[in-house]
């Protein structure tokens, strides 16, 4: 299962995908209720499976052993972050808050986030392993790694879990390359729920530009305080090094397009990364239930190719995917095996779209992008030229 050595059959131009994940990331168990609430009203017959559940997961893991990128992909255990790891990117207190949840037993620590018996092993699992994907990328294992992992982790901040995450996966990543001296790193978030705790960890530095694009839903409560506005732009050295691309709902394939090309691949051309971290969920597809936005396959795969060409002209190649959302427990799994195709350049897609066809309007969308592009020019120096 795991191990380095391309397959005989593997075309030289395409570059293995080394993916990193563990079995023991199915056993964090969130239950059922009304969607993600854990409410059992007493008159429904049939209860939601939390949208954040295992099957979403086992269907990622299965199409890329089975389907045809299989050849393409080398897979790594994945290992349990140590707890002294975690301090990188959250606080003390918090980490001790969880520790002493997870002894308690069952806990709602916010809005549709429970950590259940086995839920902080998998946590750990998640953390880790993503750790050990930018590991083998900064140790010259590899220019590409995933780290397939759940729970998801852009919304944890340092000091409080939000929205189905207890820590922030890619954040921790992000520190330890920090601590191995890359002075420059860029996250592209294209989960369709604002990255707000990678933001926050990163708010107040320049080291990390934080690019997400997401749709406008604005503050969700307690555990979610930003909004995820184009005014929130950094504070002290980190100002203008968080830029929010928030597009109506709605948005697809036309307006992911010109968002990338209008201000995605700008920004980063200006900011010139060391390493670029590609924050994917497919719950901004347009027919998951957690979003509002219509990115079909084409769309995921466009999107991973030009992350890829970011990664190569200006980061050596080196890119770490790291898995969030995605909550249609079958459409998600096609759209990341998109978003992987597009990542390692095939050149036709190897499957194709089972359920496409829904209608996009870019208008509104492109109106959007050109109204923030005006007002990064007008706010933000080193883009006034982009």
């Amino acid at each position: 299962m795991d191990g380095d050595n391309p397959s005989p059959s593997q075309p030289a131009e395409l570059a293995l995908l080394h993916v990193f994940w563990h079995e023991g990331m199915l056993d964090h168990d969130t239950g059922f209720g009304v969607f993600d609430t854990g409410f059992d009203p007493g008159f429904l017959e049939v209860l939601d499976k939390h949208p954040e559940n295992a099957d979403r997961v086992r269907n990622m893991v299965s199409i890329l052993r089975k389907g045809p990128l299989s050849r393409f992909l080398t897979w790594h255990s994945g290992r349990p972050a140590h707890v002294a790891e975690l301090l990188s990117f959250h606080s003390r207190e918090y980490i001790d808050y969880l520790v002493q949840a997870n002894a308690r037993g069952s806990t709602e620590l916010c809005a549709g986030t429970f950590l259940n018996p086995g839920s902080w092993g998998v946590a750990l699992l998640a953390a880790g392993s993503t750790m050990s994907a930018m590991d083998h990328i900064l140790s010259s294992r590899a220019n590409l790694a995933y780290a397939l992992v759940r729970p998801p982790g852009h919304h944890a901040q340092p000091t409080r879990a939000d929205g189905y995450c207890f820590l922030n996966n890619a954040g921790l990543a992000i520190k330890f390359a920090l601590n191995a001296n890359i002075k420059r790193v860029v996250t592209i978030d294209i989960d369709v729920h604002y990255g707000n705790g990678t933001a926050e960890g990163f708010y107040n530095t320049n080291d990390v530009l934080t690019i997400s694009l997401h749709m406008n839903h604005g503050s969700w409560g307690p555990s979610h305080p930003q909004s995820g506005s184009i005014e929130e732009l950094g504070e002290g050295n980190g100002y203008g090094y968080n830029l929010n691309i928030p597009l109506p709902n709605g948005s697809g394939d036309e307006s992911y397009q010109y968002a990338f090309d209008e201000l995605v691949v700008p920004a980063v051309r200006q900011y010139q990364p060391e390493i670029i971290v590609f924050i994917i969920g497919q719950d901004s597809s347009m027919f998951d239930p957690n979003g509002r936005q219509c990115l079909s396959m084409d769309g995921y795969r466009k999107i991973g190719r030009l992350v890829r060409a970011m990664a190569e002209e200006h980061s050596k190649g080196r890119l770490l995917i790291v898995q969030e959302g995605g909550y249609h427990i079958t459409y998600s799994a096609y759209c990341l095996h998109a978003t992987i195709e597009g990542v390692l350049k095939v050149s036709e897609p190897l499957l194709e779209d089972p359920i496409a066809g829904y209608p996009e309007d870019s208008g509104l969308a492109c109106e959007v992008v050109n109204a923030i592009k005006r007002y990064w020019r007008e706010t933000i120096p080193y883009l006034k030229d982009i």
